[in-house]
């Protein structure tokens, strides 16, 4: 059964990154796993459902990117902000741009309730608390200061993604986060 749903996952996503969700049919996604239509309804509901868990596969890569990209960081605040801006960065990816900052949001609603983002959310929460019991936070609600900025990578990602020109928003989009986020350390 697991071999099952990492073919159709795998032809999933290669369907999605190359013809996007409304211009992939269902033969392209059982075909290319030399599986039928009935295997993709029985792991996944539909298409929408493997375009759920495709989304949660490449997300939770790009979290996975942005917390080894933040590996290096001198200290927890350095590695907070060098996890958001890596994060908005991967928009310049096409698969990811394609299936998870275009068609995810569009398909799947808001990627602030998708669970691959709750995993991020609950990483922010803990390097927060970290460094508000370091002192070097404003006095905040780390729950709102998570989900702000959280959210805040995440819009500017979904900003990159759909710019016309992405690679030239880009670093500016970068900087605007991080003087976003620095808003919330102490003096």
């Amino acid at each position: 059964m697991e071999e099952t749903r990492a073919k159709l996952i795998s032809a999933g996503r290669k369907a999605f990154a190359e013809k996007g969700f409304a211009d992939a049919s269902m033969d392209d996604l059982t075909a290319d796993a030399g599986l039928t239509r009935g295997a993709l309804y029985h792991n996944f509901g539909d298409k929408k459902g493997l375009l759920a868990a495709v989304v949660a596969q490449v997300d939770g890569e790009m979290a996975a990117k942005a917390r080894q990209a933040a590996s290096g960081a001198e200290d927890t605040w350095a590695a907070l902000e060098a996890e958001g801006a890596a994060y908005i960065e991967l928009a310049l990816d096409p698969e990811i741009q394609r299936i998870v900052l275009l068609d995810g949001p569009a398909v799947l609603g808001d990627p602030s309730a998708w669970p691959s983002q709750n995993a991020c959310l609950a990483e922010t929460r803990r390097a927060l608390l970290a460094l508000a019991e370091e002192g070097r936070l404003k006095p905040v609600d780390i729950e709102a200061a998570a989900r702000l900025l959280n959210g805040a990578a995440l819009n500017a990602a979904l900003y990159v993604a759909a710019s016309t020109d992405p690679k030239k928003i880009l670093p500016r989009t970068v900087e605007a986060f991080k003087a976003l986020a620095r808003g919330f350390l102490a003096t």
